[in-house]
């Protein structure tokens, strides 16, 4: 059956009053002088832990926990992220993710696959990642790769056998992240070179945190992401990771590259106190969650702050909409989605004048409000 919303579209193009209708996909999109709320495509988080007091590392349940309290919040994509931890419980969290991919719960969001975050990082720059790091061997990767199910690996070029393992991933359509690394500018960019020459896909994780800054004679890890135009970047806009002045450095600099990401944890949309994270304690106190040390370790955002973020950071509500929906899908290659056109799945936000969801649609299918 046909449906048909009518409101104020945030497409690439500016915001426009206008009527989509849809069934499972966008049928038609007609600009019409309308007004009502404000209709976006659905977000897509490429990196989250958890939220709703689930984890990835949970397995399924938990994975099925974490995607409702993110669908809530306009989340109609995500890629549930492993963090390092002992071998047996990576798999143990793959296995789950594998469970749920397959049951296609469609009151749940959509769930391509998995964001393997760790435990091919680098030891000396861990960042809240538990101490369980490892060297991705030939054999170690190819287990990974039989559950079919990771789309995208965080990396330190710089450990051993990265660059191998790197272009396995690729060959597999994996895409590679550069993240929690000691890297060079000259490491990094020897890397991302190689992996785009083998056909693959670059980014960087959580650009700013776990790879140190940026300097006029080491421009480093961040140097690195600004230089290369084809690259992705991640960015984690909560007000704790990264300062307002960075986030719109970063824009420039990456443009319609760069994506923004939760990397949310169990906390999120939890009252504040001690929650967990990878087996380590973590208190959340004025919005920020950190280990004991004071590390920052990962985030209680979800999509639809991030999203407010941005515009009070003075971006249209456009530029704000692609951070979130159209660049995420071009990164993920799931070019079904992260738009307002005709052809494209009907994940779509409704919110009011105020930037707050009143109803969420997932492949047409209305699962919030």
């Amino acid at each position: 059956m046909t449906c048909a919303l009518r409101g104020q579209l945030v497409g690439p193009n500016g915001v426009y009053g206008g009527e989509i209708t849809f069934n499972s996909h966008i049928e038609t999109v007609t600009a019409s002088p309308t007004t009502g709320p404000y209709l976006l495509p659905g977000f897509i988080d490429a990196h989250v832990h958890g939220g709703g007091g689930a984890d990835t590392m949970d397995g399924a349940e938990g994975i099925r926990t974490l995607s409702r309290f993110h669908l809530e919040h306009g989340t109609t994509t995500l890629y549930p992220t492993t963090i390092t931890n002992p071998w047996e419980k990576i798999v143990h969290a793959l296995e789950g993710l594998s469970e749920v991919i397959e049951e296609a719960d469609p009151h749940l969001p959509s769930i391509p696959g998995a964001h393997l975050e760790g435990p091919f990082i680098n030891p000396k720059r861990l960042g809240a990642q538990p101490p369980y790091t490892v060297t991705p061997t030939a054999d170690r990767v190819a287990e990974l790769l039989e559950f079919s199910v990771i789309r995208l690996v965080t990396m330190a070029p710089e450990i051993p056998g990265a660059l191998d393992a790197a272009l396995r991933f690729t060959s597999a359509g994996v895409r590679v992240s550069t993240g929690h690394t000691t890297a060079s500018f000259e490491q990094v960019q020897s890397f991302v070179v190689a992996v785009q020459g083998a056909g693959g896909t670059t980014g960087f994780t959580h650009l700013f945190n776990a790879m140190g800054g940026l300097a006029g004679r080491e421009p480093g890890v961040v140097g690195a992401a600004f230089a290369d135009t084809n690259s992705f970047a991640e960015l984690i806009l909560d007000g704790h990771h990264v300062h307002q002045g960075s986030f719109l450095a970063a824009l420039t600099a990456k443009g319609d590259h760069l994506l923004l990401v939760t990397d949310a944890i169990r906390a999120a949309g939890l009252p504040e106190g001690t929650s967990e994270l990878g087996g380590q304690i973590v208190t959340v106190r004025k919005g920020a969650a950190r280990l004991p040390d004071g590390t920052l370790a990962g985030s209680v955002l979800t999509l639809d702050q991030a999203f407010r973020n941005a515009v009070g950071y003075g971006l249209p509500l456009e530029r704000a909409s692609a951070l979130l929906s159209t660049i995420p899908a071009q990164y993920l290659g799931t070019h079904d989605r992260g738009s307002l056109e005709a052809g494209k799945r009907a994940d779509l936000i409704v919110m009011n004048n105020d930037l707050v969801i009143e109803e969420v649609y997932v492949a047409g299918r209305r699962v919030v409000g």
